[in-house]
C-alpha cells in the first residue's frame, strides 16, 4: 500500500517561500502576484506534483466548472459537429462538458435536467423536444437561476436566449432556387411534424411557393424522421414517386438523414438523379457518405452554432453578460452542385 502523503497548498508555499494565500492567488488567478513570485509558485507546484482540490474550490466559489449539452441525436453528424464547437469553446475556459442524448424523447430530457440540476451544473445548452415540456423545463432551470442557452429550436412562449440557423429563410431560398430551375411539382419532407425546425422549413417552402405563384399541393408535403431510421423516409419517397399523375420533379429533404432515405429509395427504384427527379437537402450531407450525385444543399454552420452558444453561456456564468432573451440567427448558404436538373 502506498502511504505517501499528498502535497498540500502549505507544502507548495513552504517550497516557494511564500504564504499559502499567495499560492491560492496563483492557482485561482485572483489578486496581484508579481511575475517572479508567480514563477516560483508554479515551479513548486510542478516539483511537488501538487493537484488543487477542485471540489473545495467549487464549494468556495459555488461553481462546479461543468456545463451540460443536452441534445437530440448524437448519431446525427450535424449534432456531432455542434458538440465539437461546444467542446472547443468550453475547453478554452477549462470547463468540463456533460453530454446528454435524448433521442427526441421527453422522458429522457426531463430526467437529464433533474439529474444535472441536482449536480449543480453551472449552465445548460439545451436542444428542446416537445414545446410544452421544454417550456416547463426551461422555467425550472431559470427558477434555479442557472444560466441557459437554447440551441437550434426556439420554444414558443419561453423567454430564453436562442442560437439557431435560419431554417425558414434557408427553405425559402432553396424552394425559390428550384422554381427558378423550372420546377413546379416540388415535394418536401421537412422532418417530424412536432419539431419546430421542421415547421420553419415547411413555412419557408410555402412562402416561396406563394410568392412565386406556384400552386401548393398538400399531397407533396410529407413528414419524416430526423434520424437514422431511413426506412420511413424511403417509404414516403416510394409513395411520392409511385403517384404517376402527380409525380414530383424535385424532392426537398429536410435534413441529411431524410436525404439519405430519399436517395436509398430512388436507388432501389432505379430512378436517375437528376434526369428523372432532382434532389436537394437542408444540411450538407457528410463527406463520408460518398453519395452520387453530389447534392445541392442549404448548408448550416453547426460548429459555429455550438461555439457561439457555448461562448454566450460562459458569459452568463461569469456575469460578463446577462440573459436578455436575444436570438442569434445564423445565416445559411445555398451550395449548388449536380443533383438538380433545369427544366424548360
Amino acid at each position: 500500500m502506498n502511504n505517501k502523503k499528498l502535497p498540500t497548498m502549505r507544502d507548495v508555499a513552504q517550497v516557494a517561500g511564500v504564504a499559502p494565500i499567495t499560492v491560492s492567488r496563483v492557482i485561482n488567478n485572483t489578486g496581484y502576484v508579481n511575475e517572479e513570485t508567480r514563477q516560483r509558485v508554479e515551479a513548486a507546484i510542478h516539483a511537488l506534483s501538487y493537484v488543487p482540490n477542485s471540489l473545495s474550490q467549487s464549494l468556495r466559489h459555488r461553481r462546479t466548472n461543468t456545463i451540460a449539452l443536452v441534445l437530440s441525436d448524437i448519431t446525427n453528424p450535424f449534432w456531432t459537429t455542434v458538440t465539437r464547437g461546444v467542446e472547443d469553446a468550453s475547453s478554452e475556459q477549462a470547463l468540463n462538458l456533460f453530454l446528454c442524448n435524448t433521442d427526441e424523447k421527453t422522458a429522457k430530457l426531463e430526467n437529464y435536467i433533474d439529474v444535472l440540476l441536482q449536480r449543480q451544473t453551472d449552465g445548460f445548452l439545451l436542444v428542446p423536444a416537445d414545446d410544452a415540456v421544454s417550456r416547463s423545463l426551461i422555467e425550472k432551470i431559470q427558477q434555479r437561476r442557472t444560466p441557459l442557452v437554447v440551441l437550434d429550436r426556439p420554444v414558443s412562449g419561453a423567454a430564453v436566449d436562442v442560437v439557431r440557423s435560419d431554417s425558414e429563410g434557408g427553405a425559402y431560398k432553396m424552394t425559390a432556387y428550384l422554381i427558378a430551375q423550372g420546377h413546379r411539382k416540388i415535394a418536401i419532407i421537412p422532418g417530424p411534424e412536432a419539431i419546430v425546425t421542421s415547421q420553419l422549413r415547411l413555412a419557408g417552402y410555402k412562402r416561396a411557393m406563394q410568392d412565386y405563384q406556384v400552386t401548393l399541393d398538400p399531397a407533396l408535403i410529407r413528414f419524416g424522421q430526423y434520424n437514422q431510421q431511413a426506412g420511413y423516409n424511403m417509404q414516403i419517397t416510394q409513395e411520392l414517386m409511385a403517384d404517376t399523375a402527380n409525380r414530383p420533379t424535385a424532392i426537398f429533404a429536410g435534413n441529411d438523414f431524410i436525404a439519405l432515405g430519399v436517395l436509398q429509395a430512388l436507388g432501389r427504384m432505379k430512378v436517375n438523379i437528376p434526369d428523372e427527379v432532382s434532389v436537394v437537402s437542408f444540411d450538407d450531407v457528410p463527406l463520408g457518405w460518398h453519395i452520387e450525385p453530389f447534392l445541392t444543399v442549404i448548408a448550416q454552420s453547426p460548429y459555429h452554432m455550438g461555439y457561439e452558444a457555448a461562448s454566450l453561456l460562459m458569459r452568463f456564468i461569469t456575469g460578463e453578460a446577462a440573459p436578455d432573451h436575444r436570438e442569434l440567427l445564423l445565416p445559411v448558404e445555398l451550395i449548388e452542385r449536380q443533383s438538380v436538373k433545369r427544366l424548360g
